[in-house]
């Protein structure tokens, strides 16, 4: 999924001053933010407050929307740099279409994950004819340096690993839980799992400590740590757990996000994510020229990118 704010805002990204060592409670809310066609995604990362949780540096929740009389999503061709795109569906189904000639339609329980590598550009689009309900998320994980200039590639999995505990049930997305690893190829060390909780649900939740984690709760009302959380919002908990505890009175759907705390410093513009304003420029200077990025056969008109904002971008930390 892109980044279609056409005046996207500079993060800077990675170093390990802002990362909180022990558990903290810190809770954002999403920021509302329009795709093409007539999508809403509640954005929450980055946010003001905080830029990375591990390498994950880009969070976008969308639905439960329904889309059954309406085109749905509709995001064109635009490229992508430096990073990971991890596609997650609860409900309907996206088409994905990239320059290296994957076309697949991606749906509830399958794995789409896009390494963009030095370059690659993607479409993605709500089927013809689509499900009536729209319901998902879509994450970037940023790519550290000795593997982010190589090859592209798309893995699609339509079976993934569950671990499940009492009324938690866990399909683990991206890297590892408890015993269970993902079959998503993983550039760093990470976690991404779905936790769905049944009525009347509760568990303890394995977790690593020398990670950084978050959960954003996706549907139904849950209770993380003692905290009450609703759908749409999201609770950063630091480092320093061993678990967590999670329970719900109606049932949930939580996505645990967490990783070991991302070293580097870099920048994230618009859909890509460097470490120096040349890179960056260069790049999108060969994404207007039509190099580098390829085309997505069959996707309709490419996205042109937004301007560059005024002086130099400059890599930086994990918070505003």
């Amino acid at each position: 999924m892109s980044n279609l704010d056409r005046t996207p805002a500079l993060s800077r990204l990675g170093g390990l001053a802002a990362v909180a060592p022990r558990p903290v409670h810190e809770r954002y809310a999403g920021r509302l933010q329009p795709l093409a066609g007539d999508t809403t995604v509640r954005r929450l990362l980055p946010n003001l407050g905080r830029r990375l949780v591990g390498a994950w540096c880009f969070v976008d929740h969308y639905g439960p929307e329904d889309i059954g009389d309406r085109p749905g999503m509709q995001v064109p061709p635009h490229p992508h740099l430096g990073l990971q795109t991890v596609s997650w569906l609860l409900d309907g189904e996206v088409h994905h279409r990239d320059s290296l000639g994957n076309d697949v339609v991606v749906r509830p329980g399958e794995l789409g994950l896009m390494t963009s590598g030095y370059g690659i550009a993607h479409a993605e689009h709500s089927p013809v004819p689509h499900p009536a309900l729209l319901h998902g998320v879509q994450l970037w994980v940023a790519l550290p340096s000795p593997v982010r200039n190589g090859a592209a590639g798309w893995e699609h999995h339509r079976s993934l690993p569950v671990v499940a505990d009492g009324g938690v049930r866990a399909t683990v997305i991206m890297g590892a839980l408890a015993d269970a690893v993902s079959p998503g190829s993983a550039r760093s060390p990470l976690v991404g799992a779905d936790l769905e909780l049944s009525a009347d649900g509760s568990g303890l939740v394995p977790l690593e400590p020398e990670f950084e984690h978050a959960v954003l709760v996706m549907s139904g009302s849950v209770e993380v740590d003692g905290e009450a959380l609703e759908p749409g919002e999201m609770l950063y908990l630091g480092c320093g757990r061993r678990d967590l505890a999670v329970s719900s009175p109606a049932g949930a759907r939580v996505l645990l996000l967490g990783g070991a705390p991302f070293e580097e410093q870099v920048v994230m513009w618009w859909n890509f994510v460097g470490r120096t304003h040349d890179e960056i420029e260069t790049a999108r200077t060969e994404w207007e020229s039509g190099l580098r990025f390829g085309t997505v056969p069959g996707a309709g008109r490419a996205l042109a990118a937004p301007p560059l904002p005024p002086g130099p971008l400059k890599p930086g930390g994990r918070t505003r």
